[in-house]
């Protein structure tokens, strides 16, 4: 051994800690990787996606790999250390002296510094890493094999799955903080309509439908004339047809079937014809989620429902086009214009605001956060405070915000005047 001159040793020690550095880099860059950029670059035909993909199918077998060669390179060092401090410093104290250096120098440059930079550019140095890993993991797989039966014969002890890959599958507010995080490379509209998504599962129909009070039908009460007017002059292109109550209703009249009513032949028209070209009406019980309501309209091939409550009592309507608003936000001017005219800003952070609108559209429009899991209406949610209607105008706090009665009507607070207060108010 002392015939190996010191410059090999130096050579032999460098190329040592350059490989145990590799091997270090390696590891932590194939586990940091973005596995779902891996598997779309994958998908596109990236040659070196791929062949991470292909690596990391077994990631017991990657890192019994990876170890396996780290270990022997780290040995292999330590020898040729101890070797170099036997020349240098004779043998009582070379070898303890070229371990001390040789840890200061693995710590640093094999082991802190490598693992740094595979965690800031993992998939350049994982693609890279590949083109040694795949070829070796061929070359030492009798080794990788044993290793590995024995490592999962002690994990098995332990009640580990052994077969676990990591690819751990995203819920839904993980998948939220994704895409808030995406920032610059998602356009801040389809950012917007990727959250509006995943938020679908946390309200349900109730918190979107057109109350029953506000539902534009035909009574079959009314007379003839009364009931083509109403058909006339509709601006909707679905109406609920009734006797009396939409509790009673026979059925989900499209004007586009009425189109022979609108020429004039009013005196052909019977209640009867009209009943006919009505659709068969279609119920969804008011706690079904929006996500799964989007999937029922599909599936039912209607655009239409009714909400019932757990009585069967019909609370309103729910349309295709207000669940996509919920995605894309309000695409029709007058569901736009609506809400301007029931939120009106005032002077000193104040804003009028209708008893009758919703929570979520007062949250959305003016990015408060108003309670959303008790009553749906502004009024609701003063009712349940207050516990009853006042008899005069009145003002009142609910956390950060500052309420005033407008005007009062027997049944409702008609108009309110809401001010969300600054912290240290």
């Amino acid at each position: 051994m002392n015939n190996i001159s010191l410059e090999l040793l130096f050579a032999i020690l460098t190329g040592l800690l350059v490989i145990s550095a590799f091997f270090s880099s390696s590891e932590t860059a194939m586990m940091a990787i973005n596995r779902y950029r891996l598997k779309h670059l994958s998908k596109k035909g990236d040659r070196a996606a791929q062949r991470v993909e292909q690596l990391l199918q077994r990631p017991d077998r990657l890192i019994g790999l990876i170890l396996i060669g780290n270990n022997l390179a780290n040995n292999f060092a330590a020898i040729v250390a101890a070797m170099i401090g036997v020349q240098l410093l004779g043998s009582d104290t070379g070898p303890a002296v070229g371990g001390l250096v040789l840890t200061l120098f693995m710590l640093v440059f094999a082991e802190v510094a490598p693992k740094t930079l595979a965690t800031l550019y993992p998939e350049r140095i994982s693609f890279f890493a590949s083109l040694i890993l795949k070829p070796l993991s061929y070359l030492l797989r009798p080794a990788v094999v044993l290793v590995n039966s024995i490592s999962n014969g002690v994990t098995k002890l332990f009640g580990l799955d052994k077969t676990h890959s990591g690819m751990e599958h995203l819920d839904p507010d993980e998948l939220r903080t994704v895409v808030d995080e995406a920032g610059e490379l998602i356009p801040d509209q389809h950012q917007g309509m990727l959250l509006n998504i995943l938020d679908l599962e946390k309200s349900n129909v109730e918190d979107i439908m057109i109350p029953r009070n506000e539902v534009a039908g035909l009574d079959l009460e009314d007379s003839v004339d009364v009931l083509l007017e109403k058909i006339r002059t509709s601006e909707y292109t679905r109406l609920p047809v009734y006797t009396g109550d939409l509790n009673n209703v026979a059925g989900i009249l499209h004007l586009r079937n009425v189109a022979r009513f609108l020429n004039g032949a009013d005196t052909e028209v019977t209640r009867e014809q009209i009943i006919s070209y009505a659709d068969e009406p279609y119920f969804v019980p008011e706690s079904t989620p929006l996500h799964t309501q989007l999937l029922n309209f599909q599936t039912q091939k209607s655009r239409i429902a009714l909400v019932v409550n757990e009585y069967g009592e019909v609370q309103g309507i729910v349309t295709m086009e207000d669940l996509l608003e919920e995605i894309v936000g309000d695409f029709t001017t007058n569901i736009a214009e609506d809400t301007e005219q029931d939120i009106i800003a005032e002077a000193d952070g104040w804003f009028r605001i209708h008893g009758g609108t919703f929570i979520r559209d007062i949250n959305r429009h003016i990015d408060w956060s108003l309670p959303t899991d008790g009553p749906k209406t502004l009024n609701g949610l003063a009712m349940e405070l207050l516990e009853r209607i006042p008899d005069g105008n009145i003002s009142f706090q609910m956390d950060q915000y500052l309420f005033e009665t407008e005007e009062i009507s027997d049944k409702m607070v008609t108009w309110f005047r809401v001010k969300m207060l600054d912290a240290n108010q």
